[in-house]
């Protein structure tokens, strides 16, 4: 329209230009789960909010993974569980709790290929509070790798990540210990509006991610 002086676009009317929203914000669950963790994850695209879901079932001790997961990852989740289960005592766990169990790992959003060696704590909380009964509070996030001996390992993609946990809503990131350093890298702005806590054990994990 050759009348047309001036076009003004605001959040109200972006969708009458571009038409409805393709891709939904990453968000956060209002109430603390059971066996369910917000876990943070590095893609070429950034960072992205990586929730690890597990449950247990009647079985016979088999363990399933699921959500297009990679080799590292697959080994994430059997590290995880071993260090499970010589936990399992100071969880007060029955020593054969997960014999007669199957147990099923999830990442939801199977289109996406997800692999790294990051999502070991997550996988480990996820076991730890389907097994024990105790919610995860979901207005936090972790990243981190963990030993057979509950050794929480550095992680790369610290400022990417933490931008999609502020994004998300998150209040609490937990990290490596040997990721403090890299909180130098992060932006200002997520810096003042989340709490970031280092962890050295998957003891430190447990005790800051449990109701």
């Amino acid at each position: 329209d050759p009348t047309l002086k001036s076009l003004k676009v605001t959040a109200d009317n972006l969708s009458d230009y571009l038409g409805a929203r393709k891709l939904l914000p990453e968000q956060i669950s209002a109430e603390d789960e059971v066996g369910v963790v917000n876990g943070l994850a590095w893609t070429e695209a950034g960072g992205e909010l990586l929730r690890v879901e597990a449950v247990s079932m009647p079985g016979a001790g088999h363990i399933e993974c699921a959500g297009n997961l990679g080799t590292v990852m697959k080994e994430s989740a059997q590290i995880a569980l071993s260090c499970l289960r010589s936990d399992s005592q100071s969880l007060s766990l029955p020593d054969n709790f997960s014999k007669d169990k199957d147990i099923h790992i999830h990442f939801p959003e199977g289109a996406t290929p997800k692999d790294g060696p990051s999502a070991g704590c997550a996988i480990y909380t996820a076991l730890v509070s389907e097994f024990t009964g105790r919610p995860v509070k979901q207005d936090l996030a972790m990243t981190g790798e963990i030993t057979l001996h509950g050794r929480v390992l550095p992680i790369g993609g610290l400022r990417e990540k933490a931008m999609a946990a502020y994004k998300a809503g998150v209040h609490t990131v937990l990290i490596p210990e040997d990721n403090r350093k890299d909180l130098a890298d992060v932006d200002q702005a997520v810096l003042d509006g989340v709490q970031f806590i280092c962890c050295k054990s998957a003891g430190d994990v447990l005790r800051q991610a449990l109701v």
